[in-house]
């Protein structure tokens, strides 16, 4: 079994998660996921995808999400390279609301974040290159795929003019999103 540490962030039910890491001579071997440890951490552990990007320096993607009956759980980890990552909460009635952490996730430091639905996700590519893993709850449903503009919360991304999708310039700000998510 992993040795699975769950740490608290400032947005309630969001984690950075950490499991072991073992290095030698040849490289190193990392246990990502594990059911029984995430069941003792009462973590969801039934998931429907798993995919990955591959990111140059200077890219930013987010603030992304799927909205009801298709949000999702969500687990992102660095494997190769370093990113600033950054979660907003946009659960109404959450004492977070419309709250933002950042996380440097790196293949180093051998974290991830655990995101609840009703959660958004971005992340700045801070290395040459980054490939990022997702694991998701529910299936991608392109009509319930949303977001908020990346620069409409005061996140302090490493750059002010990052290179960013079409599609993600025309997120809407987070003033005019009406969020569709209810903490519970």
């Amino acid at each position: 079994m992993s040795n699975l540490i769950v740490k608290n962030t400032l947005i309630p039910g969001c984690f950075e998660l950490q499991t072991d890491l073992f290095k030698d001579q040849r490289g190193s071997f990392v246990k990502i996921f594990n059911e029984k440890s995430f069941k003792e951490h009462q973590l969801e552990t039934q998931y429907k995808e798993e995919y990955y990007t591959i990111s140059r320096q200077g890219v930013l993607r987010g603030l992304h999400f799927q909205i009801p009956p298709e949000h999702c759980t969500k687990i992102v980890r660095c494997l190769v390279g370093g990113v600033l990552d950054a979660i907003v909460d946009l659960r109404i009635g959450s004492p977070a609301y419309g709250k933002f952490q950042s996380f440097k996730l790196n293949s180093d430091d051998n974290n991830m974040l655990y995101l609840p639905p009703g959660i958004a996700h971005g992340f700045y590519v801070m290395s040459e290159k980054a490939l990022m893993l997702y694991k998701v709850s529910r299936e991608y449903a392109p009509e319930h795929d949303k977001g908020i503009r990346w620069d409409s919360l005061g996140i302090p991304w490493p750059s002010k003019s990052p290179i960013v999708s079409e599609r993600d310039q025309k997120f809407p700000s987070f003033a005019n999103f009406v969020s569709p998510f209810e903490y519970k």
